[in-house]
């Protein structure tokens, strides 16, 4: 799944393949190194004269003595540096915007308004992942599991093969709300059609008893992300961080979202993006979490752009790490018209 080593030494496309998100365009202060100077074991650039090793005729070159050493007793190298990775995907908007793509040890906090369809956001990112043969997981704090599931299928993304092969799990923090009872009835209220949508969703989804207990809502988390191996790979999407402010103490909400970045996305390398509706209180949780997270998207609803008409846009007003211009960009999310389904961005 992930794509650690690559090529043996011996391997002349070791010293040729690179990273795209490498050579991007550079930032302001930053200067893009030649890939002849990049060091033959981790791809990094070589900032002195490299350690060179003679073998097989071939001259490799590292950047330090423990690369040189680390290449004679492995028989592969890295192919691309590997110590920042991001994630680049040219068909999604955050793959775009910033250019050199979202690195992958991000909490991102996806503060929207009322009807800006933040949920289509968070499918995309996930159905990219699992594009990319990646597993992904879903925290759904506002509705079940099997309304989650119906929101890839109304964008004409078809999930049921990654839950039926478990690489697609979701953590149901809603249905906590119904009793035994409740939940009967809701089975019973169901055609065939959400029948079988629930019979192969049922199985990958594991239920918090008491979201109110964080200590419970974190353990579940990380079973299901050691469940799927999740270990710089995937995506944990949170559906909102709003929700989750209403069912626990402030004090508590803040840890967990610190907690979470640090064992998830700095502990796994795996990226979080969790939404929040902007409510009128913008000094509360979760919209003054901008010092605690690593990025933010603004998604915005705008009636003042165009006469009795809502225009929606989009912007990073921040991502650490990369180069990111915060620039408004109109958006609207359609289902396919081929069989390779995607979401329309203006270019």
């Amino acid at each position: 799944m992930t794509d650690t080593d690559g090529a043996e030494p011996d391997d002349p496309d070791a010293r040729t393949d690179t990273d795209s998100s490498d050579t991007d365009a550079p930032s302001l202060g930053a200067s893009v190194s030649d890939e002849s100077n990049r060091c033959d074991f981790c791809r990094l650039p070589c900032p002195t004269d490299p350690v060179t090793l003679e073998r097989e005729s071939s001259v490799y070159e590292f950047c330090t003595e423990a690369c040189r050493d680390a290449m004679v007793e492995s028989d592969r190298v890295f192919t691309e540096y590997h110590g920042f990775r991001r994630i680049l995907n040219r068909r999604l908007w955050l793959g775009q915007v910033p250019p050199a793509g979202v690195p992958r040890n991000s909490f991102v906090l996806l503060a929207n308004d009322e009807g800006s369809r933040d949920d289509a956001l968070r499918a995309e990112l996930v159905w990219r992942a699992l594009e990319r043969d990646e597993p992904a997981a879903v925290v759904t704090f506002t509705e079940p599991a099997i309304s989650v599931v119906e929101g890839f299928l109304s964008l004409d993304w078809n999930v049921l093969p990654y839950l039926e092969s478990g690489q697609l799990h979701i953590v149901d923090c809603f249905t906590y709300r119904m009793d035994d009872r409740d939940r009967e009835r809701m089975f019973e209220r169901m055609d065939e059609w959400n029948r079988h949508i629930y019979g192969i969703t049922e199985r990958v989804t594991r239920t918090v008893r008491d979201p109110t207990d964080v200590i419970e809502l974190h353990n579940k988390l990380d079973n299901c992300l050691e469940g799927l191996e999740m270990s710089d790979c995937g995506v944990v999407v949170i559906d909102s961080l709003t929700e989750f402010g209403t069912l626990v103490q402030p004090v508590q909400a803040y840890n967990f979202v610190k907690d979470v970045r640090a064992d998830v996305c700095k502990g796994r390398f795996v990226p979080v993006f969790a939404g929040a509706t902007f409510t009128s209180e913008e000094d509360t949780f979760p919209h003054d979490l901008g010092y605690a997270v690593d990025g933010i998207v603004d998604m915005q609803v705008n009636g003042s752009i165009v006469e009795d008409t809502l225009i929606k846009r989009i912007r990073i007003r921040k991502m650490n790490g990369v180069l990111a211009i915060p620039e408004w960009v109109a958006y609207e999310f359609t289902g396919a018209t081929d069989s390779s389904p995607s979401t329309r961005w203006p270019r």
